[in-house]
């Protein structure tokens, strides 16, 4: 085991009552991958803060190495004191670092260097705070919420980025399959004690269920031992007095430690307050349009018919139009061209992703009740604010608390509730699982499943796409969108599975008409070079991470090999034997699907280039 270059020990910190941290422990060794996971509140962003040396701890001891180099990256950067965004990025450089760098990543983030970063776009400013930290290669990478505003390339292209890294990372994220990807270690933080787990977050689940459940069965077996001793304190026979002392200051220890066990935090309790039924035709769409200033059309010639009890995701990279589609599907934004006509008895009820429109002195009982007492109705039931705050995980004290004071994430569940007690049949989500925590995620697709309305939503979040909709709209071309949209059946992995299979088709076809052209054309058009043809960004950088992807593979599969080579594997372990075989097996084909894609992507190239 290396030693570390990170340890936090014993980490306790308060801001008054219940301890926030409380004996919190983290340890961090070169190239680890770890997750830092929790409920909103639980004191992740601060550990992360104490962890990058911006948070002093009441208590405790914090050891990092003198000659490691950390970067943090916080979830709303400060461009405040620089010009241009190139500027701000260079600043995390080091001495020795390669200012080059900063040029590459910037590039691939599809930033503007002389932009002036006071003028970026939540999505932008999150990809200049990227580049800002990822530039120098340091030796810890603490990301505070990275794939917040990014859309799906970029979650794609960050997720290549850090497992290519040398950097050992500690990552807090809400998006699963983000952290399944990224992590080999899992640190959970819960009612301010931090318990570890040597594995991937897609264990984590699991495992924390186990835990709770062994929790719950010593609290159990203490009970049933307080209720033995208080039986013999009544009736046991008398014994030496010294002895009966001993036993019972035992008792009041064990009544003590029984009284003041936390529990976990309790498990959000709320249901959507749903509307009367509408139409069975809720959003008719004919051949609409969009541009603005004369720009390419952000959508262009859109059809589709959706009825009641559909469940709609759109997806695309930032500034495809995804919002604009959306508004115009819901009569918030005129249409170019076409119509949209709407079925009858519509209640919308929308939760967008602009969660810092909340007056942030207006009180949590002010906003949930509008202003009108201290009840609110849903589905038809008078409910009192703090009982209805309750369901949501706030306390009653928080009920006069400015809104500012809470969390991002408590925010997030904040207008969640919301939303949820207002009576409707169509559900709009704009980035909804912003800032949510994974039990507030398991909430929010229970709702979205049950719910007998209709809902459209757009997200990043590839996990929930799939656990949530029917039909996913996405642009046509990925890489560059020009405005044509398509709808696929099922979520985000089933759009791939099908983007896949048309692809082949398209390919299949484009050597079909190859073959049939006549010799004298074909050779005409091979000697007409087009200068207007280059690889798209997404080629490009395939073409640049293969090589390394495939010999890292390469390195995986000579190792399994070796392993496989001992004459005794078998005969000792059959099923690791059979485990090794089937990896063996993965990697050569995976392998052999990436020489083949990087063998077409330069014979591109070099066309491209040679004419």
């Amino acid at each position: 085991m290396a030693p570390p270059i990170l340890k936090l020990d014993d980490i306790g910190l308060s801001f008054g009552g219940t301890p926030l941290l409380d004996g919190a422990e983290l340890q961090v060794e070169p190239g680890d991958r770890i997750c830092l996971v929790g409920r909103n509140g639980s004191g992740k962003s601060t550990l992360l803060k104490i962890a990058a040396g911006q948070v002093e701890p009441q208590s405790g001891e914090i050891f990092r190495h003198p000659s490691s180099t950390v970067r943090y990256l916080p979830q709303a950067p400060d461009f405040e004191g620089f010009d241009t965004v190139q500027a701000y990025a260079e600043a995390g450089l080091g001495p020795n670092d390669d200012v080059y760098r900063v040029t590459y990543l910037l590039e691939h983030l599809g930033l503007d260097g002389d932009a002036d970063p006071q003028t970026l776009s939540g999505g932008e400013a999150r990809r200049a705070a990227l580049a800002r930290v990822l530039a120098p290669e340091p030796d810890i990478l603490l990301l505070d919420e990275p794939t917040n505003h990014l859309d799906l390339p970029t979650i794609e292209w960050l997720e290549e980025e850090l497992l290519r890294t040398r950097s050992a990372l500690l990552v807090i994220s809400h998006d699963r399959r983000f952290l399944e990807r990224v992590s080999r270690i899992t640190i959970w933080l819960d009612r301010g004690r931090s318990l570890r787990l040597d594995r991937g977050f897609e264990h984590f689940e699991a495992w924390r269920d186990t835990v709770l459940e062994a929790e719950e069965l010593e609290q159990h077996k203490l009970g049933r031992q307080i209720e033995r001793e208080e039986h013999w304190l009544r009736y046991g026979v008398t014994a030496r007095r010294k002895r009966n002392m001993r036993r019972l200051s035992d008792l009041k220890t064990m009544r003590a430690e029984h009284r003041g066990h936390k529990g976990p935090q309790g498990r959000i309790n709320a249901q959507v307050a749903e509307g009367r039924d509408s139409g069975k035709l809720v959003i008719e769409a004919e051949g609409i349009s969009k541009r603005f200033d004369g720009a390419d059309p952000v959508v262009r010639d859109f059809s589709i018919r959706i009825n009641r009890g559909d469940c709609i995701g759109i997806i695309g990279p930032n500034g495809a139009g995804k919002t604009t589609l959306l508004k115009m599907l819901i009569g918030e934004l005129e249409t170019d061209t076409g119509f949209v006509r709407h079925g009858s008895k519509l209640d919308i009820a929308v939760l967008d992703q602009r969660r810092d429109v909340l007056n942030p002195d207006e009180t949590l009982a002010h906003y949930l009740t509008d202003g009108r007492g201290d009840s609110l109705i849903v589905n038809g039931e008078a409910k009192h604010v703090t009982g209805y705050m309750k369901d949501f995980l706030f306390q009653p004290e928080q009920a006069r608390t400015p809104i500012r004071n809470l969390s991002g994430g408590e925010k997030a569940r904040l207008v969640l509730a919301r939303i949820l007690s207002r009576p409707s049949n169509l559900l709009i989500l704009d980035e909804p699982t912003n800032d949510l925590d994974m039990e507030t995620l398991d909430l929010l697709q229970e709702v979205v499943a049950s719910y007998s309305g209709t809902v459209i939503l757009i997200s990043h979040d590839r996990d929930f796409l799939d656990r949530t909709v029917n039909s996913t709209l996405a642009p046509a071309d990925p890489v560059d969108p020009d405005g044509r949209w398509i709808a696929y059946a099922g979520g985000y992995s089933d759009m791939l599975t099908q983007r896949g299979t048309e692809a082949k088709e398209k390919k299949a076809r484009a050597a079909q008409e190859a073959a049939s052209r006549p010799a004298a054309a074909t050779k005409s058009q091979a000697g007409g070079r087009d200068n207007t043809r280059k690889l798209s960004y997404k080629q490009k950088f395939a073409l640049e991470s293969l090589p390394a992807k495939i010999e890292e593979a390469q390195a995986k599969l000579a190792k399994v090999e070796a392993e496989m080579a001992d004459p005794a594997l078998f005969a000792k372990d059959p099923n690791g034997f059979a485990t090794r075989a089937k990896t063996h097996d993965a990697l050569k084909a995976e392998i052999e699907a990436m020489e083949g894609e990087w063998l077409e992507l330069e014979m591109i190239r070099e066309e491209i280039e040679g004419g």
